[in-house]
């Protein structure tokens, strides 16, 4: 028997690490409700060769932490987007520790492998508002799923608010540029504030679904000849503010 046909599966990696609020969570959370339900993003599917994508969601933090949010499902109209936002905003998120995007990519990339439809285009859309600070190095993780044939997008999340940011950095959209994404397309958009988030996420869907130009905020597309980027800064970070608090509990 045939699999399905779909113009894209397309995995969505949501950050519920405890560098975020309770009431961001919540925002996240709506936003992609608001996003995948918006006229623009069904007009992106329904222009697709085969009319439909397939889309599932998890939330991640530490390397053993993804919770699954929503299987794989397909939308191919309003109803069915409709019906997948609906249930986003009638369940919680849950903060959980530490910053793995590299277990994120790898959970990801798991779920595209085991995809029961047939694909054109295998898109991981990591959206986090910090480093990588545990589990394996993210450029390891980045470098295997795009060998497998994956592209990664991201939504770097640049709102310096949070009670983790101390272990996050001024130059995420540069980190997620350097050591994030990848693959063919790939690119980013960047949050500065949370009042653009759904914005943000309606757009990035919709150029992932239709691969169209969308006016709204910058996309920035990966370069390939840049200079040295230290990848490792968030587990940097993490071990300073380690030492930090050893010494000062002496």
């Amino acid at each position: 028997m045939s699999q399905q046909a779909v113009d894209v599966a397309l995995v969505l990696a949501v950050d519920v690490s405890l560098s975020m609020s309770a009431e961001e969570l919540q925002i996240q959370r709506e936003g992609y409700a608001t996003a995948i339900s918006s006229p623009e993003v069904v007009n992106a599917i329904r222009q697709g060769g085969h009319g439909r994508i397939a889309v599932t969601m998890f939330e991640w933090a530490a390397d053993s932490h993804a919770r699954e949010v929503l299987g794989w499902t397909v939308i191919e109209t309003r109803d069915d987007a409709e019906r997948i936002a609906a249930s986003l905003v009638d369940s919680m998120s849950y903060g959980q520790r530490r910053t793995s995007i590299s277990g994120a990519i790898v959970h990801a990339s798991s779920l595209l492998q085991e995809l029961p439809f047939a694909a054109q285009r295998y898109v991981i859309d990591i959206s986090g508002d910090g480093p990588n600070n545990q589990g394996a190095p993210v450029v390891w993780a980045r470098d295997e799923a795009l060998r497998k044939g994956f592209t990664i997008n991201g939504l770097p999340l640049m709102t310096r608010s949070g009670p983790g940011e101390a272990f996050n950095i001024s130059d995420l959209d540069t980190y997620y540029s350097r050591c994030v994404i990848g693959g063919p397309g790939s690119f980013m958009i960047p949050v500065n504030d949370w009042d653009q988030f759904a914005e943000a996420v309606r757009r990035k869907l919709v150029l992932e679904i239709g691969e169209l130009s969308s006016p709204g905020l910058p996309v920035v597309k990966v370069q390939f000849e840049q200079d040295a980027y230290d990848c490792l800064i968030g587990e940097k970070i993490w071990q300073q503010r380690l030492w930090q608090y050893d010494d000062s509990a002496r």
